[in-house]
Parts: structure tokens; sequence; C-alpha cells
């Protein structure tokens, strides 16, 4: 892979990370509630399930996916519904008293770690738009008289590190406005407002369609 090609990946990286979308919503969204530091499980989440997409589409088995209507369909649904579900939840989440705040001031119960960090990594996981990105743009940078796996390592952890600082910064940027959100009705909103973005975002997908075959 040579300096330029790698170049042009990774300023195709950085639009795509900082274009607003389940994984943008889902750092803000942990980041508004639980801050930064808290928000890097999710974060992490994201990247595993960045990396299995782009082990599936340099296997090949991405362009099958997009190929097959059916298991394509399948994708697609799991993933509306999964980010329905986390929009109806965010709706759900309890908010309780945090004494140690202000007065009168309220939080959401944070999950654990692993919660955390599974909803970044299924966000991902179940997103056919990630999977049409990359079968869509991932060839173009592939070199094809090169060994793949080398070069998929290195676009890997190219896509990954960008999408870090990105949805690190969609994190703070939300965690900033903490202050805003010191009541038991302000932080109810604030859920309702992301859960409402993420039912949105996974009505969407179902009118998501693959791409041509070739």
């Amino acid at each position: 892979m040579t300096l330029s090609l790698w170049l042009t990946f990774l300023i195709a990286a950085i639009l795509i990370a900082i274009t607003p979308g389940s994984g943008a919503i889902l750092s803000m969204s942990h980041g508004l509630s639980y801050g930064v530091r808290k928000t890097t499980a999710s974060i992490l989440g994201l990247q595993l399930g960045l990396i299995f997409l782009l082990m599936v589409a340099g296997a090949g088995v991405g362009s099958l996916l997009l190929a097959s209507e059916m298991a394509f369909n399948i994708v697609k649904t799991i993933g509306a519904f999964y980010l329905i579900y986390l929009g109806l939840s965010q709706w759900r989440a309890k908010v309780v008293l945090a004494p140690e705040m202000q007065a009168q001031s309220a939080k959401t119960i944070v999950p654990t770690f692993k919660k955390r960090f599974l909803h970044g990594l299924l966000t991902n996981v179940t997103n056919p738009k990630g999977v049409i990105f990359m079968v869509a743009v991932l060839p173009q940078f592939i070199v094809k008289d090169a060994p793949l796996l080398p070069q998929l390592l290195i676009l890997g952890i190219t896509i990954c590190a960008v999408d870090i600082i990105v949805m690190h910064a969609y994190a703070f940027a939300a965690s900033s406005m903490q202050r805003f959100f010191r009541d038991a009705t302000a932080v109810k909103k604030q859920n309702r407002f992301f859960g409402s973005l993420f039912i949105a975002i996974g009505t969407g997908l179902f009118f998501v369609k693959r791409g041509p075959v070739a």
C-alpha cells in the first residue's frame, strides 16, 4: 500500500467517522449520561464491531451478503430491531437521585462495563450500512498483488484510530452539557430525545436497500 493510497483512505475514514450515525448517537448519549470515561467501554465495543465488518468485507462475505436478498434483509431486520430496542430502553431508563451532586440533581443508573461494551459492539455489527460501506469502499484501497492480511490490518488500525478519536470527541461534547441536566425531569427528556433518535434510525434501516449486484 502506497502512502498516497493510505492518506486517501485516512481522509475517507475521517469523513465517515464524523458523519452522524448510530455510533455517534450512542457515543453522545452515553457521554451525556455517564461521562467520557465510562463511554470508553461503548466506544471500544464500536471498534470491535468495525473490525468485524472489516474482516467480513475483506473475506468476501460482505459481497455474498449483498448478493443474497434474504441474507441482507435478515441482517437489516436484526439491526433495525436492535436500534429500536436501544431506543425503547433509553426511554425507560431509570433516573435516581444523586446526593453527591447539587440539590434535586439526578443521574441515570450506569450499566456495567460489559453491557456498555456490548451495546457498542452490537450497534456496529448489526448495521447493514456498515456492510454496504465496507463492501463498496474497502476494495478500492486493496492492492490485488499484495498480501491481503497486512493491508486489512493497516486499514483496520487506521479506521479504528480515527473512530476512537471522533467518538470520544462526540462523547466529550455531550458530557460538557451535563451541568444542564441536573434534575430528574431534564435527564428523562435527554433519555427520550436520544431514545427517539435510535428508534428513528432503526426504523430508517427498514428502508435501506442492498446495492446492485455486479
